[in-house]
């Protein structure tokens, strides 16, 4: 949940930083508003049962209800809306691969007239945001096309119109399917003439920035085509926004792009890393075969099999989008509203990070919770646990600014600094158990009372973690009453000198910084976090649980 969290509050942070503002709509609408706006993949809309009364659907995506409040909403003739919800999708699910039936989207979208390619350059702008927010460092790319240059494409190959629409969705299968599949499937199952299937086999495999839009610019055959044209000015003007805003790195413009639904009209975006495609497809002919099922053969597959292990599934796009300008006036009307947005796919966002990590051995440990305070007590002969005065302590933290769960506690202070208390549950705990608990969250500081403590008044603040030989190993005595500046004050301190040091690290060279041993300036070794084994001394040999 920790990882997961950080995805949320990631986007959520980009999507203000660009002047969004949250909206919200129902989790199913009228059966007709979804209807017939989401090409093939329409069949996987769960319809709900009639009873009695209007037939209605659960939502497939979060972009049809917006368009559908926009029409609604009169008055709001332009907004950046953001919607974080569930989308349900009667798909095959592939559960450790992201791809499930209930799912979060994370959407931003402008709404409104403005000057060509603006909004849309500033949501790739979001999107690098995003993936750089999420530490990701570039390792993903964002797919770029245009519906009227893909529109172009087939009408200069020879496609009649009533079947642009089926033959783009057979081309959005190409990061899935081979072109000679994907060829097949337009010749022998749309009705394509293999000649224009040929043609448009040149032109789909293709792939650049800049250097691709020139190519095409010079193609005689495709600069007659108006539809063309049009889309290569846009492209033409989006590249010169995209190097503005310092977003280019990570952009491909890649013409087998066609996103199937069928309310896109000009640029459409998709997002994608390793683990996007599915392993058979990357795989060469001499690989070994996957191995068989253990099950009992079936006819057909069973649409409710978790596919997870299957090769032939990948994790797919991480985010999504495009132009939609036409949606909104299929409800209104009179009333049509330019839209662009782009959606971003959180539980496929967290499979691929969770895998990252498990293969990344540097990785590092993802904390359980984000409690900040451990409060510990410990005694001789007789002890009674001083259940009562842990119970008192955390009070007297939480008294910060009050958010309570049975066994995490989250401190708001009046300042920016939030700090959180857990103790274990038990009355007379064992020490070496206490700190064993709390190491292995992660927690950094710990607050420790025994019956000399509590007759003074006092606490001992001691922060987890310090070599041996720092002035504070064994903690610091201060008066209860000054508790929480006084761990404010070490959180504080502790989270710059943590900074300085991963800072360090990305500047650290052969024969460390400036030709000195690898060292932060201001920082000595003994205030820099142990690198020892991930329990301290005080847990070592700590006996089992009381």
């Amino acid at each position: 949940m920790v990882i997961r969290d950080k995805i949320f509050s990631t986007i959520t942070e980009v999507f203000k930083r660009h002047g969004a503002v949250t909206i919200d709509t129902p989790v199913f609408e009228l059966k007709e508003i979804l209807s017939g706006k989401y090409g093939e993949d329409s069949k996987l809309i769960y319809d709900l049962a009639d009873q009695g009364g209007e037939i209605c659907s659960l939502r497939y995506d979060l972009t049809v209800p917006f368009a559908r409040w926009l029409a609604m909403n009169r008055d709001v003739q332009n907004i950046k809306r953001y919607h974080i919800a569930k989308v349900y999708r009667r798909d095959q699910p592939a559960m450790t691969k992201g791809r499930m039936r209930e799912f979060y989207q994370c959407d931003f979208d402008t709404a409104g007239v403005y000057d060509p390619m603006l909004p849309d350059a500033e949501i790739v702008r979001i999107t690098t945001e995003v993936f750089e927010g999420l530490g990701w460092n570039g390792r993903y790319t964002i797919k770029l096309n245009h519906r009227k240059i893909l529109d172009g494409i087939f009408e200069v190959c020879g496609v009649p119109t009533d079947k642009i629409r089926t033959i783009s969705s057979a081309v959005d299968k190409l990061d899935k399917l081979s072109w000679e599949e994907v060829r097949k499937e337009m010749v022998d199952e749309k009705g394509l003439p293999e000649e224009v299937a040929d043609n448009i086999g040149q032109y789909v495999v293709q792939k650049g920035q800049k250097d691709l839009l020139s190519k095409l610019e010079a193609d005689a055959k495709l600069t007659a085509n108006e539809s063309m044209k049009a889309g290569m000015a846009d492209m033409e003007l989006l590249f010169d926004y995209l190097e503005a805003f310092n977003c280019l790195d990570n952009v491909s413009f890649d013409l087998s792009l066609a996103r199937g639904l069928d309310y896109y009209t000009g640029l459409i975006y998709e997002v994608v890393t390793e683990g996007s495609a599915p392993l058979a497809a990357t795989t060469t002919d001499t690989a070994a075969p996957p191995k068989p099922s253990k099950k009992p053969s079936k006819r057909g597959a069973d649409p409710d099999e978790d596919r997870s292990s299957d090769p032939s599934v990948g994790v797919g796009s991480v985010a999504a989008g495009g132009r939609y300008d036409n949606l909104v006036g299929m409800f209104s009307g009179k009333n049509q509203i330019p839209c662009v947005g782009i959606s971003f796919g959180v539980d496929r966002i967290f499979s691929i990070t969770k895998a990252r990590m498990a293969a990344d051995k540097n990785s590092e440990l993802v904390r359980n919770n984000e409690v900040d305070v451990y409060v510990m007590a410990f005694g001789g002969k007789g002890f009674t646990g001083l259940v009562k005065e842990r119970i008192a302590i955390c009070a007297k933290l939480w008294e910060a600014g009050i958010k309570v769960s049975l066994c995490c506690v989250i401190i708001e202070a009046l300042t920016n600094l939030k700090l959180q208390a857990e103790f274990l549950y038990k009355v007379k705990p064992k020490l070496p158990n206490q700190f064993k608990a709390a190491e292995v969250n992660g927690v950094p500081m710990a607050v420790v009372i025994g019956e000399d403590e509590v007759a003074q008044g006092k606490v001992k603040i001691k922060e987890m973690g310090l070599r041996e030989g720092h002035p504070e190993k064994d903690g610091v005595l201060v008066d209860l009453i000054d508790i929480v500046p006084e761990i404010r004050q070490r959180l504080r301190r502790k989270a710059n000198l943590d900074g300085l040091v991963q800072e360090a690290e990305g500047l650290r060279v052969i024969g460390g910084i400036k030709g000195e041993a690898e060292k932060v300036e201001g920082v000595s070794e003994t205030e820099k976090p142990a690198e020892e084994s991930p329990l301290s001394q005080e847990a070592t040999g700590a006996a089992p649980a009381s």
